[in-house]
């Protein structure tokens, strides 16, 4: 089927269920210079991200992160919302999201001004101790490591996905990793790592809040993580239509009712255009 047929399916879709549970992945970033983890069959376009207990287990795996992170974290802390995270802006402005759940932690959502974000998988801008809980700003993070660690700041690496960095070639092994200021204990950035799970309470407030919408719209997500599948499979379940947008293959393909493969940015401009040149479709006054 033509895409021009499929955004019109995508409109009429919208219509039909004016609440809306949006999840969004890491396909809605991409416009603003941040990679994302898989390529259009759904595999890994690169190593995996490092998991929770090789994070916590190793010394040298955490020296490695934070040098990977200290180059690669300044792309998310400058990065700009692109036109796909202002469009669902608009469409939350127009009473037709019910909740926006991201799996992505670099706060582009809430820079465009959306303004009830679910961070499934938490925030880089974020800092916390696992000994003590104590939390600090990631930027006070990048300042100590660059203060630790000078050197590093001359290095370059191609940059990849949610902050990190390809310094493989690196040493790390002089590398000063900054200990907690309370405790003197493990700082970790307040993300999901592999091998770690969303907390149930977060999962179930999500939950409900798919329970309370009309349909679901998939933007940009492969939907390979079980993390942002379940959603869909629980969709299924319940009666929910779902619609998405992505290029390439996902997991959820056979429960979609629409899918658009088409990007992100453009996909969601011309669907708030339609629906603008429909007639009004904005709710209240």
């Amino acid at each position: 089927m033509k895409q021009s047929s499929l955004m019109s399916d995508l409109a009429s879709f919208v219509r039909a269920h004016p609440r809306l549970f949006v999840l969004t992945g890491a396909g809605i970033s991409t416009d603003s210079g941040i990679p994302d983890y898989r390529d259009d069959e759904g595999r890994w376009k690169r190593k995996s991200p490092v998991t929770l207990q090789e994070f916590l287990g190793s010394a040298a795996v955490r020296r490695r992160y934070w040098a990977r992170s200290l180059i690669g974290w300044p792309v998310i802390a400058h990065a700009r919302p692109n036109a796909a995270h202002r469009a669902l802006v608009r469409l939350e402005a127009a009473g037709r999201v019910q909740r926006l759940i991201t799996q992505n932690v670099d706060g582009l959502h809430q820079r465009a001004g959306s303004a009830d974000v679910v961070e499934l998988h938490g925030s880089l801008a974020r800092v916390r101790c696992v000994d003590c809980g104590a939390e600090c700003s990631r930027l006070d993070v990048q300042q100590r490591l660059e203060a630790a660690n000078p050197w590093y700041r001359s290095l370059s690496a191609k940059i990849a996905p949610d902050g990190d960095a390809d310094l493989d070639a690196a040493a790390f092994d002089a590398f000063e990793v900054p200990a907690c200021k309370q405790c003197g204990g493990i700082l970790k950035p307040s993300v999901i790592f592999f091998g770690d799970s969303v907390p149930q309470e977060r999962v179930d407030m999500t939950m409900r809040a798919l329970e309370e919408a009309d349909a679901m719209l998939v933007v940009g997500s492969s939907l390979m993580i079980y993390s942002g599948y379940r959603f869909c499979e629980y969709a299924h379940r319940i009666g929910k239509p779902i619609a998405a947008i992505n290029r390439g293959r996902t997991r959820a393909e056979h429960l979609f009712n629409v899918k658009v493969e088409r990007p992100c940015a453009e996909s969601l401009l011309d669907l708030v255009r339609g629906l603008d040149s429909s007639g009004p479709w904005i709710e209240g006054p």
